[in-house]
């Protein structure tokens, strides 16, 4: 499903990722561990196109996208799910508005639209009405919002970035439990995190990183 091979990814003067080696199945949830500028952040921009990388080679679902014309990264980006520690939810849009974006973009009718959404709301356990807006929710709601919202298109791929970094540990916990799930239908994922504790009792493989180098 994803392959980087001798990858090289810098984006300041020596900060980074260094010679990057690793490869990820189909419907495996792998995490990238390690400290903050380790370049766990670096890796999931790297396939998600949004940095370029100096050298070597990154391949998803089969094809190699280390260089992509803007029309194939729109291509790319329309089988990958992102989620942020941050959530990036439109303040002023309603949780319906921000898990359906996605889907408005690929150009959906409005009866897809509300299926999808309805059905995905369900299966990340929000319990608020669609018409709420995101600030008139709790922290780890409006990260299931974001989680919906990624998910909403059936994802191959779905790259979380500290999705967990500013929820407590049983909120956090619950979050893993649904991108878990998610791994168990069918999408790969990838999710970043520097908290070890959380997902040491988790039965998952894990790639770890220091100083922008995978540590064996």
């Amino acid at each position: 499903m994803i392959k980087f091979d001798n990858v090289t990814a810098t984006y300041k003067k020596n900060i980074g990722v260094f010679n990057i080696n690793f490869e990820v199945n189909k419907s495996e949830l792998i995490f990238i561990m390690g400290p903050t500028g380790a370049g766990k952040s670096t890796i999931l921009r790297a396939i998600y196109r949004d940095i370029n990388i100096d050298s070597g080679k990154i391949f998803f679902d089969n094809k190699d996208i280390t260089e992509c014309s803007y029309k194939n990264t729109t291509l790319i980006r329309r089988k990958i799910g992102m989620i942020f520690q941050d959530y990036k939810l439109i303040l002023d849009r309603t949780i319906h508005e921000n898990i359906a974006l996605p889907l408005r973009l690929i150009g959906l009718s409005k009866k897809e639209i509300d299926y999808k959404v309805n059905k995905i709301f369900e299966n990340v356990g929000l319990k608020n009405s669609l018409h709420s807006f995101p600030e008139e929710l709790s922290g780890g709601e409006q990260q299931r919002v974001s989680i919906a919202r990624a998910l909403v298109k059936d994802p191959l791929l779905v790259l979380a970035d500290e999705p967990t970094g500013n929820l407590d540990p049983n909120i956090a916990d619950e979050i893993i439990d649904i991108l878990e799930n998610v791994a168990n239908k069918g999408s790969t994922v990838l999710m970043s995190t520097h908290n070890y504790p959380l997902i040491k009792n988790r039965d998952k493989r894990f790639i770890e990183l220091n100083d922008g180098k995978l540590v064996q």
